[in-house]
Protein backbone atom coordinates (compact mmCIF):
# COMPACT_ATOMS: atom_id res chain seq x y z
CA UNK A 1 0.00 0.00 0.00
CA UNK A 2 1.55 3.36 -0.82
CA UNK A 3 2.58 5.59 1.64
CA UNK A 4 -0.51 8.26 1.13
CA UNK A 5 -2.63 5.59 1.23
CA UNK A 6 -1.23 4.24 4.42
CA UNK A 7 -1.29 7.48 6.10
CA UNK A 8 -5.06 8.36 4.50
CA UNK A 9 -6.34 5.26 6.90
CA UNK A 10 -4.74 6.05 9.99
CA UNK A 11 -6.27 9.71 9.45
CA UNK A 12 -9.79 8.23 8.91
CA UNK A 13 -9.17 5.82 11.65
CA UNK A 14 -8.36 8.90 14.21
CA UNK A 15 -11.41 10.76 12.63
CA UNK A 16 -13.24 7.44 13.24
CA UNK A 17 -12.40 7.86 16.77
CA UNK A 18 -13.44 10.81 17.08
CA UNK A 19 -17.11 10.95 16.28
CA UNK A 20 -19.15 12.01 19.14
CA UNK A 21 -16.45 13.02 20.95
CA UNK A 22 -17.21 15.81 23.83
CA UNK A 23 -13.75 16.18 25.34
CA UNK A 24 -10.13 15.01 24.02
CA UNK A 25 -7.24 15.30 26.34
CA UNK A 26 -3.37 14.78 25.23
CA UNK A 27 -0.87 13.52 27.72
CA UNK A 28 2.95 12.30 27.74
CA UNK A 29 3.42 8.70 28.23
CA UNK A 30 6.94 8.75 28.08
CA UNK A 31 8.69 6.95 30.93
CA UNK A 32 5.35 4.47 31.41
CA UNK A 33 6.20 0.73 31.82
CA UNK A 34 4.08 -1.48 29.89
CA UNK A 35 2.44 -2.74 33.33
CA UNK A 36 1.58 0.89 33.72
CA UNK A 37 0.38 1.69 30.14
CA UNK A 38 -2.04 -1.77 30.20
CA UNK A 39 -3.56 -0.37 33.79
CA UNK A 40 -4.16 2.78 32.36
CA UNK A 41 -5.91 1.91 29.27
CA UNK A 42 -8.14 -0.62 31.63
CA UNK A 43 -9.12 2.28 33.52
CA UNK A 44 -9.91 4.50 30.81
CA UNK A 45 -12.01 1.66 28.98
CA UNK A 46 -14.28 0.82 31.68
CA UNK A 47 -15.14 4.72 31.42
CA UNK A 48 -15.96 4.93 28.18
CA UNK A 49 -12.71 6.43 27.53
CA UNK A 50 -10.62 5.99 24.41
CA UNK A 51 -6.93 5.96 24.49
CA UNK A 52 -4.88 5.81 21.49
CA UNK A 53 -1.15 6.60 20.46
CA UNK A 54 -0.81 8.38 16.79
CA UNK A 55 1.43 10.42 14.71
CA UNK A 56 1.56 13.96 15.75
CA UNK A 57 1.39 14.98 11.61
CA UNK A 58 -1.43 12.11 11.61
CA UNK A 59 -3.58 13.87 14.31
CA UNK A 60 -3.21 17.22 13.07
CA UNK A 61 -4.37 16.14 10.08
CA UNK A 62 -7.61 14.55 11.30
CA UNK A 63 -7.78 17.32 13.73
CA UNK A 64 -7.88 19.87 11.11
CA UNK A 65 -11.54 21.50 10.72
CA UNK A 66 -12.79 20.58 14.01
CA UNK A 67 -12.80 22.18 17.50
CA UNK A 68 -9.82 19.53 18.30
CA UNK A 69 -8.03 21.73 15.89
CA UNK A 70 -7.05 23.80 18.78
CA UNK A 71 -4.72 21.06 20.11
CA UNK A 72 -2.20 21.07 17.15
CA UNK A 73 0.06 23.83 18.38
CA UNK A 74 1.13 21.51 21.43
CA UNK A 75 1.32 18.17 19.64
CA UNK A 76 4.82 18.07 19.70
CA UNK A 77 7.08 14.93 21.34
CA UNK A 78 5.27 11.86 22.51
CA UNK A 79 1.85 12.33 22.37
CA UNK A 80 -1.04 9.73 23.63
CA UNK A 81 -5.08 11.24 23.56
CA UNK A 82 -7.99 10.47 25.59
CA UNK A 83 -10.95 10.48 23.62
CA UNK A 84 -14.40 10.46 26.12
CA UNK A 85 -17.63 10.58 24.45
CA UNK A 86 -20.80 11.07 26.62
CA UNK A 87 -19.26 12.40 29.89
CA UNK A 88 -16.67 14.89 28.72
CA UNK A 89 -14.64 14.95 32.36
CA UNK A 90 -14.29 11.05 32.56
CA UNK A 91 -10.99 10.91 30.70
CA UNK A 92 -9.24 14.09 32.78
CA UNK A 93 -10.91 12.37 35.73
CA UNK A 94 -9.14 8.82 35.06
CA UNK A 95 -6.12 10.23 33.88
CA UNK A 96 -5.84 12.73 36.93
CA UNK A 97 -6.33 9.30 39.43
CA UNK A 98 -3.67 7.13 37.54
CA UNK A 99 -1.31 9.82 37.18
CA UNK A 100 -1.15 9.95 40.92
CA UNK A 101 0.24 6.40 40.75
CA UNK A 102 2.20 7.23 37.65
CA UNK A 103 4.84 10.39 38.48
CA UNK A 104 5.70 9.51 34.48
CA UNK A 105 2.13 10.47 32.82
CA UNK A 106 1.58 14.38 32.33
CA UNK A 107 -1.26 16.27 31.18
CA UNK A 108 -0.18 18.65 28.10
CA UNK A 109 -3.38 20.31 27.24
CA UNK A 110 -7.15 19.10 26.33
CA UNK A 111 -10.41 20.89 24.49
CA UNK A 112 -13.44 20.39 26.70
CA UNK A 113 -16.86 20.86 24.71
CA UNK A 114 -14.85 22.67 22.17
CA UNK A 115 -13.19 24.96 24.93
CA UNK A 116 -8.79 24.90 24.58
CA UNK A 117 -7.50 24.17 28.21
CA UNK A 118 -3.92 23.73 29.23
CA UNK A 119 -2.57 21.19 31.92
CA UNK A 120 -3.66 23.44 35.09
CA UNK A 121 -7.17 23.80 33.17
CA UNK A 122 -7.36 20.09 32.27
CA UNK A 123 -6.79 19.14 36.41
CA UNK A 124 -9.24 21.39 37.62
CA UNK A 125 -11.66 19.94 34.82
CA UNK A 126 -10.53 16.54 36.36
CA UNK A 127 -11.76 17.21 39.78
CA UNK A 128 -15.40 17.84 38.30
CA UNK A 129 -17.66 14.91 39.68
CA UNK A 130 -18.79 12.54 37.17
CA UNK A 131 -22.35 13.32 35.61
CA UNK A 132 -23.90 10.24 37.40
CA UNK A 133 -22.90 11.59 40.68
CA UNK A 134 -24.09 15.29 39.87
CA UNK A 135 -27.20 13.83 38.88
CA UNK A 136 -27.40 11.84 42.33
CA UNK A 137 -26.29 14.29 44.31
CA UNK A 138 -29.88 17.06 42.67
CA UNK A 139 -32.19 13.95 42.90
CA UNK A 140 -30.39 14.16 46.66
CA UNK A 141 -31.45 17.48 47.05
CA UNK A 142 -35.15 17.02 45.65
CA UNK A 143 -35.80 13.64 47.67
CA UNK A 144 -35.16 15.73 50.72
CA UNK A 145 -37.78 18.33 51.40
CA UNK A 146 -39.87 16.24 49.34
CA UNK A 147 -39.35 13.44 52.42
CA UNK A 148 -39.68 15.93 55.11
CA UNK A 149 -43.07 16.72 53.44
CA UNK A 150 -44.27 13.67 53.34
CA UNK A 151 -43.50 13.16 56.95
CA UNK A 152 -45.17 16.26 57.83
CA UNK A 153 -48.24 15.22 55.35
CA UNK A 154 -48.14 11.17 57.76
CA UNK A 155 -47.93 13.26 61.28
CA UNK A 156 -51.14 15.86 59.99
CA UNK A 157 -53.27 12.77 58.39
CA UNK A 158 -52.45 11.23 62.15
CA UNK A 159 -53.13 13.96 64.23
CA UNK A 160 -56.42 14.34 62.06
CA UNK A 161 -57.28 10.61 62.33
CA UNK A 162 -57.05 10.80 65.95
CA UNK A 163 -59.02 13.85 66.19
CA UNK A 164 -61.64 12.62 64.83
CA UNK A 165 -61.95 9.66 66.83
CA UNK A 166 -62.45 12.16 69.19
CA UNK A 167 -64.87 13.92 68.17
CA UNK A 168 -66.53 11.37 67.11
CA UNK A 169 -66.53 9.88 70.59
CA UNK A 170 -67.81 13.27 71.98
CA UNK A 171 -70.96 13.29 68.87
CA UNK A 172 -71.77 10.30 70.19
CA UNK A 173 -71.51 10.90 73.96
CA UNK A 174 -73.92 13.91 72.84
CA UNK A 175 -76.05 11.98 70.79
CA UNK A 176 -77.02 9.36 73.98
CA UNK A 177 -77.20 12.10 76.45
CA UNK A 178 -79.86 13.49 74.41
CA UNK A 179 -81.29 10.47 73.87
CA UNK A 180 -81.82 9.66 77.51
CA UNK A 181 -83.40 13.45 77.71
CA UNK A 182 -85.94 12.57 74.75
CA UNK A 183 -86.95 9.10 76.75
CA UNK A 184 -86.97 10.73 79.95
CA UNK A 185 -89.36 13.55 78.87
CA UNK A 186 -91.44 11.21 77.12
CA UNK A 187 -91.92 9.11 80.28
CA UNK A 188 -92.99 12.21 82.46
CA UNK A 189 -95.61 13.06 79.94
CA UNK A 190 -96.68 9.47 79.90
CA UNK A 191 -96.92 9.20 83.46
CA UNK A 192 -98.78 12.98 83.86
CA UNK A 193 -101.40 11.48 81.29
CA UNK A 194 -101.81 8.46 83.63
CA UNK A 195 -102.32 10.58 86.81
CA UNK A 196 -104.92 12.77 84.61
CA UNK A 197 -106.92 9.23 83.85
CA UNK A 198 -106.88 8.08 87.16
CA UNK A 199 -108.40 11.45 88.73
CA UNK A 200 -110.99 11.41 86.03
CA UNK A 201 -112.01 7.91 86.79
CA UNK A 202 -112.00 8.59 90.58
CA UNK A 203 -114.19 11.64 90.37
CA UNK A 204 -116.73 10.67 89.42
CA UNK A 205 -117.08 7.92 91.93
CA UNK A 206 -116.82 10.01 94.54
CA UNK A 207 -119.79 12.36 93.71
CA UNK A 208 -122.35 8.94 93.56
CA UNK A 209 -120.71 8.43 96.50
CA UNK A 210 -122.31 11.66 98.27
CA UNK A 211 -125.85 11.28 96.32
Amino acid sequence: MPKIEQKQTVISAIQEQMEGASSIVVVDYRGLTVEQDTELRKNLREADVTYKVFKNSMMKFAFKGTDFEQLNNILAGPSAIAISYNDATAGPRVLKKMSKGMKALEFKAGVVDGELFDATGILKIASVQSREELLARLLGSFKSPISSFARAMKALAEKVEEEGVAVAGDLVTAATTEEESVVEAEEAVVEEKVVEEAVAVEEPVAEKTEE
